[in-house]
Parts: structure tokens; C-alpha cells; sequence
């Protein structure tokens, strides 16, 4: 129970708030007799008035009560028309209705059954009978949804007492039950009992002096649906400010309102207004005053608003990215942390005030300009910066994850200042910033709109901006931005300036709210949770916000290694895109991925031209793409100690053929999605028909891949690289699915016929022929830690003559492919390989840690999992400067869901198979397979799926079962479907 303690009263006077309050909430949470109003016959148009103002500024309102619509709705009358919301929850915890301008709307019910209805009939009866056995006369007196009323002192004198005088009636009560031996508490126990007794099996008993209520539901029912619809539209409780008037002990019984303080309230700041004669409990904010004292505090928050006070965030630790000062030497990598992103541009998080370690940049995706090598992503005009040379003082910066907001703040001896910046995701190309602070930290000045174009080549980009500048005491500072990027033309200043006049026309507060509301909405299809692992959690989502950032899903999605959070790799396409990336967004939003898939639609003709320069049929795409999908590889490169080398990836590195077919693939296996399927058919039948015409028949009738560089790119070129083999016989085969004969026939053949390298012996795959041959160098012996560049450590010649290994090759078709492996074969494989690899690849450390939960071997995944989770946030490379990796996050990904939660399609099935590490409880993750929403928890020893729809899902070895709710038990090694 929570300690109570006895407080001072404080009135809300004028500029005398607790410092508590004296700050912004974006939304209010409030009991309504005694906190809104004195009683139902009060006038309550102070308090109409404002929650409509506070609705039109932005801001959320709900009440709740234990009583009824009829009661609630007339007496506060209010009719918002938005961009805020006003929700009446109602009858204890049993109604919700959403106030519109039309009036109340209900959008939820609580119902008793007939069986419910009729065992609170007998608990009030029961209940009136025991008091009456003690000579106490207590009288029914409604019978409302879900509860039973029951008057513990049916006297005129109090037969509706104000909340004025609750003193008075909690002495009266406490007098009247003395007599009958016993008090408050006891009786409610009596109730409890009494209730139990007819059958109610979780009774909710409460009281308000006067009355004992036996109900189904309570206000801690209304508290928990209002903290998670908030949550679900980006607001954290630590934004939410909730009111009352009996948040402390009434009679020994904890007050109403602290149902109110719910688990989800954690964060919330709560403020009583009421007499409180047994002080309240810690943490709650007594300032008396009444409904007067209340409305005052609601009408200092719209004062907040209308002068543009900065909003906050919900700084929860399991949802924060924090970097407290400015470090010169690691500025770079901290700006690419803090980015933002909304699919069209990338914004990194430079402090507001220049400083020559900074560098703002503004980054349009999928617009290049430059031909070649030299080929680069756009930079468009920045908007993120707002102030002079960055003082001296103490500056921090603040991600929050679940809704894309960065925030600010500078202390120091001119008094500091304080933003709040975020990239529309609800508008995507719509930038906001707010800054408040002392005149000489908020020197930007007021400017009318103002735009220019950009020209890439072929597209281009069209900005503009537009800045407020308001002195009253603090001044504030108000700049809306809007991009408009297109990759085949460049956008005219007209069209930025008509995006940004609607921005305008909206205002901040309504952006920053759809903002919010479409991030939280993002983060409902697709959160993951490690319950056990509170760190790997908060760097998993950290990797999950900068995947659904990075990646539009409208048109096309060109997505380079770095996606937009850096020039790194000058934003080409690689295999990342398709293998890494693509397969999160197919599983939680598949809009996005089907973009990806649709920027290498639009260059299969430059694929297709491709092929026919080398005198091939079908389509080879590049290994690295840009604009025009014609290749931009680098051909020669310059080591540090001057030497130019060639690139020969570009030329030989062809496995990206069929990745970009096994990505269409993955795709339709997580979508099902019809209306692709004719787009899927194209790029699986021109990369085998690529294939095809690649490989080259022996005298022996085997089939071989001559001269490529496999994703080991320490040895090139080889010949029959098992993951370029094995990966065209999967596109050959599962292209011969959509073909007829004599093309099916052939395809089928030659896939049988080309050899992957496979020892039934050993059940090893050489990694390419005569890999086996060379020297039997273990680097996990060698070097003195790994992930390394081992072509540094040794050389790269004694290193391309060697069985070192850059990152996974072998088992990366293990990874993507296990379907066309040799069954049992993942285990020695593992064993061979990974003391030989040296991880110098950031894509390596996650696929491992995909892979050994598979062998049976959870604990030793953590390792590499750690290592690619917290790749960026602890620079660990020295290379986040150029932007984030992308790939590596979307492995992160990867491990979690197919390795530890074993999670993949399986036909029109979603298979699982959970092997976890001791330490870690289970893991929650979102998902969406066949068009349905579903939540999967995995533990040691159940699955738990509920999804919005039917769903196939297959557990284990276990056979297929369909439903929405569905729960399997582990049972000696096997899967058994529970109740």
C-alpha cells in the first residue's frame, strides 16, 4: 500500500505552482465530481470551456467517473472539434464514449451476463442481510451497469452531501457503523466476502464513504484503457497529468482516485485538489482548492500552449537514446544516433547551435546526383539549425524511440533553453522544430517562407521553410519545413511552398500529433520485447526506429547501406537492402517493403541490359545500384598507405542476382500478397534464366559457377561458391514453379546438376573449390579479439590464401535458404566456419547469432547478438560517423525472430520453434503474416499467439492448428497444442 504522508495545502495561484507543475502535459486525466466539479448541479462551463480549448490546442482530456452518460454529458456540455480528443469513461471502469462535435459516441461496453447480472443482484442482498445481522440498515439504492449501490447511511440529512463535507460524512458513517462493531474497511470485506459468496470470482469493491459499490469493473479499468489508447497515439504517461480529489485514505480504504495511479500512470504526474483529511499517498501533489483550483491549472496549461511552450517527452529509459555534452572527436557518430527520419529524407541530430565539430546535413532518399562511381545522395537545405555558436553549459540531447521526437535542452548562466524537433512520419517530407530559451540562445529571427529546388540527376529535391520568432519573458522559436524529393524529375519551389502552407495551416500541435499517433501506430505492428533483457531491448528498438525511418512506403524505396542517416557508401544499393532489410518490413509493414521490391522493378530493363552486355540471357542486377540500376561499383580503390588496388565486386560479386529473387519471395511468403504475385513472377524468372545461361555444363554433366566473389569477399574469384551456387539452384527451382516445359525441364536439371561443394561425409560445404586446400589458419587462434579486419591483422595475401573467412558464407545460405541444405548439416558447419571467420563484416555477427539458437546452442548467441545490437550505439567500428548500418539492425531483427523465436513462413503456415537462453524469460514480438496482425510471446515452454483474424501457425513438430488465440505447451522436446 502506498505511504501516505500529510501535506500542506498549496493553492494554484497565479505564478505559485509546485514545480512539479510547472511544466507542459499533452494530456489531462481527471475524476469529475469533486475535481472538475463541486457536485452534478454545479455550472461547469469553466471547465467545458477549457477541455474545448485544450482540444483545439492538441491536448487529450478524459474523465472518469464511476457514474453515467445521462449524468456526465449534460452537465459538461463540451462538443470538441479537435485535433485533441475528450473520452468519458463512465459507470466505474464498464463504458467508454468518445466526445465529438455531433455529441458522445460509444466505443466500448462492458456487459455483464445474465449469470453476472444475477450474482450482483444476490451480492447486494447478501451484503444489505450481514449488515443487518450486526443492526446496521443499509438499503439497494440503484442497480446500475456491472454494480450494485448499497447506502450505508439512508438518512435524509446525507441523503446527497457534497463533497465539501466529506469529513463531516466519513465521521457520520464511521459513528453509525461503530455501532454495529464495525468500520469501514470491515464492511467492505463483508462485501467482499459477500460477493465471492454468489459467485463473483474478481469483485470490484470500492467506496465513497457514503456508499459500497460491489462491480465487475472500477476506475483502475477506465485508467489502464485511457494509458494504453494514449499510448497507442504516442502519448507515454509521462506527458499526463492526472487530477483528483480522494487520492488518499478515506476511513482506512485507499481513495477512489487512486485507482487512478494504475501500473501504466508510472510516469504520470498526479495533482489532488481535495480536502485529503488523511493526507495522500507519496508522489501525488496536494494543492487543494477544489474545482476551482483545478479548472486554474487546466486553464495554465492552455496558456503553455498558446504562447508555444516547448513539448516534452516521456524520457523512458526502455524508449531514450541520450547524449549528454558535445564530444568533438565522436560529434559525427552521436548526429547520425539522433537522426530523424520519415522514409523521404533523413535529418541527423546536430546540436541547435553551430559548433565546428557539428555537421547538419539533410539527406532525400533515393535521389542521386553524380554518374558512376561518383553517383551520391542528394543533400538538401537544413533546417535543424536554430541558434548561434553553441555557449558553454551543459548540453543534452533525448531520442525518444516511440515517437521520433528529439529533444534539446542547454544550461548554462544566461538560463538555457529547451526543443523539441521531429520529420513527420504522418507527412513524410514535413519538418517541425520549437526552441524556447533566453534571447541570446534563440537568435533565429522571424523569415517569411522562402524555397529553392535542388537538382539531382535525373530527380531532385524542392525545400522550404518558413521561422517565428516570439519575445515574451522566454522567446520562442517556431520553424516549419517541408521537402518534396522525386527521383525521375526535380520538384518546383511552388510545390514545397503549397506543402509547407498546408503544414502551416495545420500547426504544430496538430503535426506533432499525428506525428506521434503514426509512430505509435508503427511501433504496434512491430515492437519486440527481450523479457529478461532490459538493455538488449531499448538497442533492438533503437535498431527497429532507424529500419521503419529509413525506408518510404509509396512508389519506390532505393534504400543504400546507411540508409539516410549518413553519406556513408554515398546512399548504393546493395544485397543489405534485400536480405537484411526487406524481410523486417515484409513481417510488420509490408507497404514498405513492397517499395523496395519496387525499386528494382523499375531497373529490371537496366538488369535485363545487363545480361545482354555479357552475352546472357535474363537479368544480373548490380552490386551496387543508384539511380538507373546500371552498376556504380568503385573499380579501383586507394589503401591508406597509398597503393591502388582493384574493386572487383562489381564484376564478379553475383550472388546479388538471386538475393534480389529471394527477396521478392520473401515478400509473398509473409504477405501472401495476390496482386504482387505478377511482379514476383518477373524477377524470379529472369534471374534463373540469368542463372541459367551463367552456369556451364562439364563432360561429367555437373554444373559449375566459374569465377565470382561470394560474400567472403577475402578470396576472389573462386570458383562454385556454395552460397552463389546453392542460392541459384533455390531461384532455379523456385522459378521452375512458374514456368512450363521444355524451360521448367531444363531449369529443374541444371539445379540438380550444380554442385554446391557438399561432403555427406563430413557434412561440410567447401566454401568454394579448393577452399579446403588452403593454409588451416584459425583466426579465433590468431587474433586477439574478433570482429577484425583480418586482410589488415595478416595481410591480404596471406589472407586470400588462407581458410580465413570475412563473414558468414556458408552459413549465410544456412540462414536464408535451409530448405535447400543438407538436413543435420547447420551443426558441423558451424563448427568448422566460425572459429574461422573474422567477422570483418558488420552483416556477420547477427547471422551467427540467427544460426546457433538453431544448432541448439542459445547461449552461445548472446554473444554476437550484443555485438550487432549495440554495433552502432557504442561505435564500435569507428564508422557510425558515416551513418548507421542498416543491414546489421535488420539482423538483429533476423536473430531474434528466426533464430531464437524461430519464427519463419511455412507455406500458408507461420512456423515457430523457440530456443531461448536461460536468462531471458520469453520474448514478445508484433507480426503480420497473410495480411493478419498478430502478437507472438515465446518462452522456454509455451507459445502464445493472438492475432486480429484467424491465423495458421504451426509450432514445432507440432501439427498446423488455426485460430486467434492460440497456445501450445512444451512436452518433452515436442509442442502439444493447450487449452
Amino acid at each position: 500500500m502506498a505511504t501516505l504522508t500529510r501535506q500542506r495545502r498549496r493553492r494554484v495561484v497565479g505564478p505559485e505552482l509546485p514545480a512539479e507543475l510547472d511544466r507542459r502535459f499533452d494530456a489531462f486525466v481527471f475524476d469529475w465530481d469533486g475535481t472538475a466539479v463541486p457536485d452534478r448541479r454545479a455550472d461547469a462551463s469553466g471547465v467545458r470551456a477549457a477541455v474545448e480549448r485544450l482540444c483545439a490546442l492538441g491536448a487529450d482530456v478524459a474523465v472518469i467517473t464511476g457514474t453515467h452518460i445521462d449524468n456526465v454529458d449534460p452537465q459538461l456540455g463540451a462538443r470538441p472539434a479537435g485535433p485533441g480528443r475528450l473520452f468519458l469513461c463512465l459507470n466505474r471502469g464498464s463504458e467508454v464514449f468518445r466526445v465529438v462535435a455531433d455529441g458522445p459516441q460509444l466505443i466500448e461496453r462492458r456487459q455483464a451476463t445474465p449469470a453476472e447480472d444475477a450474482a450482483l443482484d444476490a451480492a447486494a442482498a447478501e451484503l444489505v442481510a450481514r449488515l443487518a445481522e450486526k443492526g446496521l440498515r443499509a438499503e439497494i439504492v440503484s442497480q446500475r451497469l456491472n454494480r450494485r449501490k448499497i447506502d450505508l447511511i439512508p438518512e435524509p440529512e446525507w441523503a446527497d452531501p457534497p463533497k465539501a463535507r466529506i469529513g463531516e460524512l466519513l465521521t457520520a458513517v464511521e459513528k453509525r457503523l461503530a455501532a454495529a462493531g464495525l468500520d469501514l474497511r470491515t464492511a467492505v470485506e463483508v462485501a467482499l466476502e459477500a460477493a465471492r459468496d454468489a459467485g463473483l470470482p474478481d469483485p470490484k469493491v470500492t467506496s465513497d464513504a457514503k456508499h459500497i459499490e460491489i462491480g465487475l469493473t472500477d476506475k483502475a479499468d477506465s485508467a489502464r484503457w485511457v494509458f494504453a489508447e494514449l499510448w497507442r497515439h504516442g502519448i507515454g504517461p509521462g506527458l499526463v497529468l492526472i487530477g483528483g480529489d480522494e487520492f488518499g485514505a478515506l476511513g482506512g480504504l485507499p481513495g477512489s482516485d487512486s485507482l487512478l495511479l494504475v501500473p501504466a500512470a508510472a510516469r504520470a504526474t498526479a495533482v489532488s485538489v481535495g480536502r485529503e483529511p488523511e493526507g495522500v499517498p507519496d508522489g501525488v501533489i496536494s494543492v487543494g482548492g477544489g474545482p476551482a483550483a483545478f479548472v486554474a491549472l487546466l486553464d495554465d496549461q492552455i496558456h503553455r500552449r498558446e504562447r508555444c511552450d516547448v513539448p516534452r517527452i516521456d524520457e523512458d529509459p526502455a524508449w531514450a537514446v541520450t547524449e549528454a555534452g558535445l564530444d568533438p572527436e565522436h560529434e559525427r557518430a552521436h548526429e547520425a544516433l539522433l537522426g530523424l527520419a520519415d522514409g523521404h529524407i533523413g535529418s541527423n541530430g546536430p546540436p541547435l547551435w553551430t559548433h565546428p565539430a557539428a555537421e547538419p546535413r539533410v539527406l532525400a532518399a533515393g535521389v542521386y546526383t553524380g554518374s558512376g562511381p561518383e553517383t551520391t545522395l542528394v543533400e538538401a537545405p537544413v533546417w535543424q539549425v536554430a541558434g548561434r555558436v553553441l555557449p558553454p553549459g551543459r548540453l543534452e540531447r533525448t531520442l525518444d524511440l516511440h515517437t521520433g521526437v528529439l529533444r534539446q535542452v542547454l544550461v548554462n548562466g544566461v538560463g538555457g533553453a529547451e526543443a523539441a524537433l521531429f520529420s513527420s512520419l504522418a507527412r513524410p517530407g514535413t519538418v517541425a522544430l520549437r526552441l524556447a530559451g533566453a534571447d541570446a540562445l534563440a537568435s533565429a529571427e522571424t523569415a517569411p517562407p522562402t524555397a529553392l529546388s535542388v537538382e539531382g540527376t535525373p530527380g531532385g529535391v524542392a525545400a522550404a521553410h518558413a521561422t517565428r520568432r516570439r519575445a515574451n519573458g522566454l522567446v520562442r522559436v517556431e520553424r516549419l519545413g517541408a521537402y518534396v524529393t522525386d527521383s525521375e524529375r526535380v520538384p518546383r519551389r511552388e510545390e514545397a511552398l503549397a506543402a509547407l502552407a498546408a503544414a502551416d495551416g495545420a500547426g504544430f500541435e496538430t503535426l506533432l500529433a499525428e506525428h506521434r499517433a503514426a509512430w505509435a501506430d508503427r511501433w504496434e505492428a512491430a515492437d519486440l520485447v527481450v523479457d529478461g533483457d532490459a538493455e538488449l531491448t531499448r538497442a533492438v528498438r533503437f535498431a527497429l526506429f532507424q529500419l521503419m525511418g529509413s525506408v518510404r512506403d509509396d512508389g519506390e524505396a532505393a534504400v543504400g547501406a546507411r540508409g539516410v542517416t549518413g553519406p556513408g557508401y554515398r546512399g548504393h544499393v546493395f544485397w543489405d537492402a534485400d536480405v537484411f532489410v526487406l524481410p523486417f518490413l515484409a513481417a510488420t509493414h509490408p507497404p514498405a517493403a513492397r517499395a523496395m521490391l519496387e525499386y528494382r522493378l523499375r531497373r529490371l530493363p537496366a538488369a535485363r541490359a545487363a545480361g545482354r552486355e555479357l552475352e546472357r540471357a535474363g537479368a544480373r542486377f548490380p552490386w551496387e545500384s543508384a539511380a538507373t540500376g546500371e552498376d556504380v561499383t568503385p573499380r579501383l580503390a586507394r589503401l591508406p598507405e597509398g597503393r591502388v588496388v582493384p574493386i572487383r565486386t562489381g564484376e564478379l560479386e553475383e550472388h546479388i542476382t538471386a538475393d534480389v529473387a529471394w527477396a521478392a519471395a520473401c515478400y509473398l511468403d509473409w504477405t501472401g500478397d495476390a496482386s504482387f504475385e505478377p511482379n514476383a513472377r518477373e524477377l524470379l524468372l529472369e534471374t534463373a534464366r540469368y542463372w541459367a545461361s551463367r552456369m556451364l555444363v562439364d563432360g561429367d554433366g555437373r554444373a559449375h559457377i566459374y569465377g565470382v566473389i561470394g560474400p567472403d569477399e577475402y578470396h576472389e574469384p573462386v570458383d562454385d561458391n556454395a552460397f552463389t551456387n546453392v542460392m541459384a539452384r533455390w531461384n532455379l527451382r523456385r522459378a521452375a514453379a512458374l514456368v512450363k516445359e521444355p524451360e521448367r525441364g531444363r531449369w529443374l536439371r541444371l539445379a540438380d546438376a550444380l554442385v554446391d561443394g557438399y561432403d555427406p561425409h563430413t557434412g561440410l560445404y567447401e566454401e568454394f573449390a579448393g577452399f579446403f586446400g588452403l593454409e588451416p589458419l584459425i583466426i579465433a587462434e590468431v587474433a586477439s579479439r574478433r570482429p577484425i579486419a583480418a586482410d589488415v591483422l595478416l595481410g591480404a595475401e596471406r589472407v586470400s590464401g588462407a581458410q580465413v573467412v570475412k563473414q558468414a558464407d556458408v552459413l549465410m545460405m544456412h540462414h536464408l535458404v535451409p530448405g535447400e541444405v543438407a538436413p543435420g548439416s547447420l551443426v558441423p558447419n558451424l563448427d568448422f566456419y566460425e572459429p574461422r571467420t573474422a567477422h570483418g563484416s558488420s552483416l556477420s555477427p547477427p547471422v551467427h547469432a540467427a544460426l546457433l539458437p538453431r544448432a541448439g546452442r542459445p547461449e552461445d548467441a548472446l554473444a554476437p547478438l550484443h555485438l550487432a545490437a549495440r554495433l552502432d550505439l557504442d561505435d564500435l567500428t569507428a564508422t557510425t560517423a558515416g551513418g548507421l548500418h542498416l543491414a546489421t539492425m535488420g539482423g538483429v531483427w533476423q536473430a531474434l525472430t528466426m533464430g531464437f523465436a524461430g519464427v519463419r513462413p511455412d507455406g500458408d503456415a507461420l512456423a515457430v520453434d523457440p530456443r531461448l537462453p536461460e536468462a531471458w524469460n520469453g520474448l514478445d514480438l508484433r507480426l503480420r503474416f497473410r495480411g493478419v496482425p498478430l502478437r507472438l510471446r515465446a518462452e522456454h515452454e509455451l507459445v502464445a499467439v493472438d492475432a486480429g483474424a484467424p491465423v495458421r501457425i504451426r509450432a514445432g513438430d507440432a501439427p498446423p492448428a488455426t485460430g486467434q488465440r492460440l497456445r501450445w505447451t512444451r512436452v518433452n522436446d515436442s509442442w502439444k497444442v493447450s487449452s
